[in-house]
């Protein structure tokens, strides 16, 4: 690939490390928060899930920026605001104000999982698109690494105070991120769809190796008189359907209560603070090492060969957590907790930011993709709110035995209705999807 191309994809993707740091770093507050502001299991719910109802606004209002702005526009804002997030987090002395800080930097990931995939599938080759799209995806678990260790190192520091570097730390790349984006050109199909811009965006296809000409006229001819159609109008029913049901259960998998409540969960275990902080840790290490294995595999296998893969990994390693649980298995946990992250890290996590920004046309992308990311923030709310509250009152057996059943009907949504999208141009993509 054209050196240029891939630089651009790379920066773009730092928003993933953000939104990656964003949503780990708290797992290591979480439990310092709760004891700090006296917080009963709602309203200790509610402060960790503040970020995910503002992520819910940013990934639903976050193609109006992107489209009126502009992409590059957009994701500079996205930097900002989680600059101002980190540091506001960190610095709260109250929770309504550590609450408003978090929601603020909840705008901020839900538009980033909107606008960053976005911008990466509308510059990248089709027969690259699935590497160049997953280089978000391997940004987000390298922020939640990223996050985990940091929290293992920063434990202590400060004393009680050390939730407050946990998640003022992300301030630094968030920084680095606005900065490196202001060298990074504006998409070329955004410049041609809003702005008419042909000479601006045949200058960034002739800097990325791609066929100018040949590629501005097929972006034309698949608009020509669909800009004012409505993404709700009944013709896109078959992307929606599969935008909301793939998002939908990302989220029924348990992921983020894994990714948010670890340590909890490690504890609930039997295991020891520091020992749950160190398997906390070695979360990040797997779901980076699997992601990497689908970034190798995503645009080889196609993306419906790992949606398989990890449905089975689902099933397998969430069936083993709820029989632990339920004292039918002894000691374990964190070997089945390791086998669901990689069963997410080459599945779902590998796939859905790729497949959301992909399989809807050209006049209606950053909607589909708005749609689908809010559905997906909608459903990761509601488990952060609920699960303190449930893991209390009903045990991790049936919590887990209710994610296992899930991953079940995934498998059959995988076998019946999802379309195999790799190597396919986004302007033929309307054909094999369906509409």
């Amino acid at each position: 690939m054209n050196k240029k191309l891939v630089l651009w994809s790379i920066t773009v993707a730092l928003g993933g490390l953000l939104f990656g740091m964003d949503v780990a770093n708290i797992s290591g507050a979480e439990q310092r928060i709760q004891q700090l502001w006296n917080l009963d299991d709602w309203m200790h719910g509610t402060a960790i899930a503040m970020a995910l109802y503002g992520t819910i606004i940013g990934a639903g209002m976050g193609s109006i920026p992107a489209n009126k702005f502009g992409r590059k526009k957009t994701l500079i804002l996205i930097g900002v605001i989680f600059l101002v997030s980190s540091l506001g987090s960190a610095l709260a002395n109250d929770v309504y104000t550590f609450m408003a800080f978090r929601f603020l930097g909840g705008l901020s990931i839900g538009a980033s999982s909107v606008v960053a995939p976005v911008y990466i599938s509308e510059i990248a080759p089709p027969q690259h698109r699935g590497k160049m799209g997953i280089a978000f995806q391997v940004n987000v678990v390298s922020g939640i690494l990223l996050a985990y260790l940091t929290n293992y190192l920063l434990q202590g520091v400060d004393g009680e105070n050390d939730w407050r570097y946990m998640l003022g730390i992300i301030a630094i790349p968030s920084l680095l991120f606005s900065v490196m984006m202001f060298f990074t050109p504006e998409s070329p199909r955004w410049l041609i769809l809003y702005r008419n811009d042909e000479a601006g965006a045949r200058k960034v296809f002739e800097k990325s190796g791609a066929p100018a000409d040949e590629l501005i006229k097929e972006i034309r001819n698949s608009v020509q008189q669909k800009k004012k159609e409505s993404l709700f109008s009944g013709k896109f029913s078959k992307p929606l359907m599969l935008a909301f049901l793939l998002a939908l259960f990302n989220q029924l998998s348990g992921i983020n209560a894994i990714i948010y409540f670890a340590p909890r969960v490690f504890e609930m275990a039997g295991l020891g603070k520091d020992a749950a902080f160190l398997s906390s840790a070695g979360i990040g290490i797997v779901n980076f090492l699997f992601t990497m294995l689908g970034w190798y595999l995503i645009d080889r296998s196609g993306r419906r060969k790992l949606m398989y893969i990890g449905s089975a990994g689902y099933i397998i390693s969430l069936t083993l957590m709820a029989l632990a649980f339920a004292g039918y298995i002894n000691g374990g946990i964190s070997i089945f907790v390791f086998l669901f992250i990689a069963a997410h890290a080459i599945g779902q996590g590998s796939v859905i930011w790729v497949f959301l920004s992909e399989i809807f046309p050209n006049s209606v992308r950053a909607a589909g993709t708005s749609f689908g990311s809010l559905t997906h923030w909608v459903f990761a709310a509601l488990i952060s709110q609920t699960f303190t509250f449930f893991a209390n009152r009903i045990g991790g057996s049936y919590i887990f035995g209710f994610f296992a059943v899930m991953m079940v009907l995934q498998l059959l949504f995988v076998w019946k209705m999802m379309p195999e999208t790799k190597g396919v141009a986004l302007e033929d993509m309307e054909v094999r999807v369906g509409h």
